[in-house]
């Protein structure tokens, strides 16, 4: 059986956190996985930025629910469940995807867990495990699936290096130059070549 693992910000919907630097206009928020190589470092900077400008998460979740996905991003994941199992391993969070899953089809995430104390005022996250998405890679190996993973950020490397077949989709240009045996594929009819041609 082949399955196919996709990350979900800047491959299948926009960044959530340089949206909501946008709408609270908090600048410091617009650093990403892209810009920060460790997730906990970097999510824990995040909470000490919300609770010093009052960021909830019920604002942040109306935020999100302004966006919508990537065009063209729901008529691809449909190309892939037609033929091959999907999983979306992403570091975000169930609180904050829900609306992007539902734009999507409801495929199957693995993520991790987020919420707000409102004796502290501070938003508390709950990573699933270390490095989860080369994990959940490793987990599919030992199922004996093929995996073929696609991502963009920092966070998407030991994924990419954990599958069978791997490729970046429109990752920036400093993580291309220090990968660049991922390559780097633009459009989702490209990816979809990838896929039919390396599973």
């Amino acid at each position: 059986m082949k399955v196919v693992c996709l990350d979900m910000e800047g491959v299948l919907t926009p960044e959530i956190w340089i949206h909501v630097a946008r709408r609270t206009q908090i600048q410091e928020l617009n650093l990403t996985t892209r810009d920060v190589k460790d997730y906990r470092e970097l999510m824990e900077r995040r909470i000490v930025i919300c609770h010093k400008h009052g960021v909830t998460l019920e604002k942040i979740q109306g935020y999100i629910s302004e966006l919508e996905v990537f065009p063209g991003a729901r008529e691809f994941l449909d190309w892939i469940r037609e033929r091959y199992q999907l999983v979306i391993l992403s570091d975000t969070f169930y609180e904050f995807a829900g609306h992007f899953m539902r734009l999507l089809g409801r495929p199957t995430l693995l993520a991790h867990n987020i919420s707000f104390n409102a004796e502290t005022e501070k938003l508390e996250f709950f990573l699933r495990q270390e490095n989860a998405k080369a994990k959940a890679v490793q987990a599919l190996r030992s199922l004996n699936l093929r995996v073929l993973a696609a991502g963009d950020s920092y966070n998407d490397i030991h994924m990419l290096k954990e599958a069978h077949t791997a490729s970046f989709f429109r990752a920036p240009a400093n993580i291309r130059e220090q990968f660049p045996e991922y390559g780097n594929l633009q459009e989702y009819s490209e990816l979809q070549d990838f896929i039919a041609q390396n599973l």
